[in-house]
């Protein structure tokens, strides 16, 4: 049930279109289903609708009358709420909504219970899915009524309503998601034939820009060459650059200024602080070195995201909110970098994670530079073309988000999880539709049986707990393409196996077998191990691993004799 709170400063013009059945088409048989006495004139119960509408709104406004005299009415006297069941709601009884009414003004400080001054208000139903409660904020004592924060106040007894009707539980927020576009701003974007309104295309914008740069002197540079947007700095009086504006060129009409939206309208995380914390977090680019390799931006953001699930499994929740803010800007940058029959559900999977990487957790961003670095890192070299590089980080990307539905659910943002549950569908058909022809072109190399009895073989013995979920996965060829490919390269097949799985469980994964698929891909973009590392790595491994106390008998067959003690004179 959602809550909607307004105030005004005509309390006839508010009960008029209450009662409208003309104008309001869609308004059906309106009536009182509750008042601030249970006594209440009803215009919609009687013969003479206009005397018993006048006489109501007299009523309503006796108090502000008196209180005007005495120069204590309130300007926009008039409290105006709406409470919607949702559409798979059951029809509630009008005793049902009289109910829910006197609960909401008591929560919100209009009326509150077993308090004879609270203010006069009645609740009318015009529709079977919702009610208006129309009030007037004086008091008994002509006093102002002290309603502050009733949007979250009456928001917390809907949640308590909706449990015990047993209605659908809406998910709720925590103030911390971006401000949506006013019906204005809607109109105004399909008068101009627009998808969206100027302040969610240009939150998308922004949002690109600072996943696409590294500092924020290339993060102005870049707004300000976008085409369509108008960028205006401000600066402290010091000359150092205090916030920043943006506005679409669309909303410029002749003879009229642009409508402008700083950062913290736009999302609260796109403030130019909270801006210039992430970017500060982001390690410098490498620099090419002689004779040496630089490593593959995507297979290092891959590796990045791989790690998120055990980060969020972790105890420190400011370091988890700064994995899921990075992860966010890596979804922000995809749909640059990703070929075009797969750009749509990214930008969709980016649009839709954004409400999933802000909570009341503040984020330490420190954390997470290794993935916000290699993200950039991307974005200044080619895009492989095999698509390959592309499936691996979106297979990773799926159980990161995942991980963030958990994490956000074991806290109770509802919000936040929805988002993530909503990203999770764009993800699996951007990863559907990009594994496709990778996975093809490894099932071409498929090795003869006898080698594809022995690599199940390596299978069953590296991964004992999952070893028939993999094997009975239609990407299992894939699998066995990707070890043989990893033999001829002079790798372990069983030894990757169990490196694979050591760097995170298989337990969310869709299809393990292609996530073995990719990670073997991924590893073996690295030189095979020499005999002499491997076996160096395990004395160091055995070394470090805590021994077992030995037993009495034990010890007495390893440990050598002691010499015996001289005797004491």
């Amino acid at each position: 049930m959602i809550a909607k709170i307004s105030g005004g400063k005509d309390t006839a013009g508010l009960i008029r279109y209450l009662f409208d059945t003309k104008k309001a088409k869609d308004h059906t048989d309106p009536h009182l289903v509750a008042s601030w006495d249970g006594f209440a004139p009803d215009p919609g119960r009687t013969d003479d609708f206009t005397a018993t509408r006048k006489l109501l709104v007299a009523d309503l406004d006796l108090r502000v009358k008196q209180a005007r005299r005495l120069g204590r009415a309130p300007e926009r006297h008039v409290w105006h709420c709406s409470l919607r069941a949702a559409t798979a709601d059951r029809h509630l009884r009008d005793e049902d909504w009289a109910d829910i009414a006197r609960r909401v003004v008591a929560a919100t400080g209009i009326a509150p219970q077993d308090d004879p001054d609270g203010c006069r208000w009645v609740a009318v139903r015009h529709a079977p899915d919702h009610i208006h409660i129309a009030a007037t904020k004086v008091r008994g004592d002509l006093s102002t009524a002290r309603h502050w924060n009733d949007y979250l106040t009456a928001d917390r007894e809907l949640a308590v309503i909706e449990k015990e009707y047993g209605l659908f539980q809406v998910a709720r927020g925590d103030r911390t998601a971006a401000k949506r576009p006013t019906r204005a701003e809607q109109e105004k974007a399909h008068r101009q034939g627009q998808d969206k309104p100027a302040r969610e295309r240009l939150r998308t914008i922004v949002r690109t820009a600072v996943a696409a740069t590294t500092s924020t002197d290339e993060f102005i540079r870049l707004l300000s060459h976008t085409d369509g947007v108008l960028v205006e700095v401000v600066y402290f009086p010091s000359g150092d650059v205090r916030g920043y504006k943006v506005a679409s060129e669309d909303t410029t009409t002749t003879g009229r200024q642009p409508i402008w939206f700083s950062g913290s309208e736009l999302a609260p995380d796109l403030s130019f602080p909270k801006i210039r914390a992430r970017l500060e977090a982001t390690d410098p680019q490498p620099t090419n070195r002689p004779g040496r390799r630089r490593p593959n931006p995507w297979y290092q953001a891959t590796a990045a995201a791989e790690r998120i699930p055990h980060h969020l499994t972790g105890h420190d929740d400011r370091a988890s909110q700064a994995h899921l803010a990075a992860f966010g800007e890596a979804l922000d940058a995809l749909p640059l970098l990703a070929p075009a029959p797969v750009r749509g559900q990214l930008r969709e999977a980016a649009s839709a994670f954004e409400r999933a990487t802000r909570s009341r957790v503040q984020a330490e961003h420190h954390h997470a530079r290794a993935l916000r670095s290699a993200a950039r890192a991307m974005l200044r070299e080619p895009a492989p073309t095999d698509g390959t590089a592309l499936a691996m980080l979106l297979d990773a990307a799926i159980l990161v988000t995942v991980a963030a539905t958990r994490w956000h659910q074991l806290r109770h943002h509802d919000q936040q999880v929805t988002a993530a549950q909503q990203t999770l569908l764009h993800l699996q058909a951007a990863y559907d539709e990009a594994a496709g022809a990778p996975l093809t072109a490894l099932v071409q190399h498929r090795p003869p049986q006898q080698a594809v009895n022995r690599y199940m073989r390596h299978i069953r013995r590296a991964l004992p707990e999952h070893a028939e979920q993999v094997l009975s996965d239609p990407a299992v060829d894939a699998l066995t393409a990707a070890l043989a490919e990893a033999e001829a390269l002079g790798h372990s097949p069983e030894r990757l196996l169990k490196q694979a799985v050591d760097q995170r469980a298989l337990d969310d994964a869709r299809s393990p077998a292609r996530t073995l698929t990719w990670r073997t891909q991924r590893l073996i973009a690295r030189p095979a191990p020499s005999d002499r590392a491997v076996q160096d790595r395990s004395t160091v491994q055995a070394e470090r691993s805590p021994r077992p106390n030995p037993s009495a008998h034990e010890a007495s067959a390893v440990a050598p004799p002691r010499p015996p003690q001289a005797r004491r004179r």
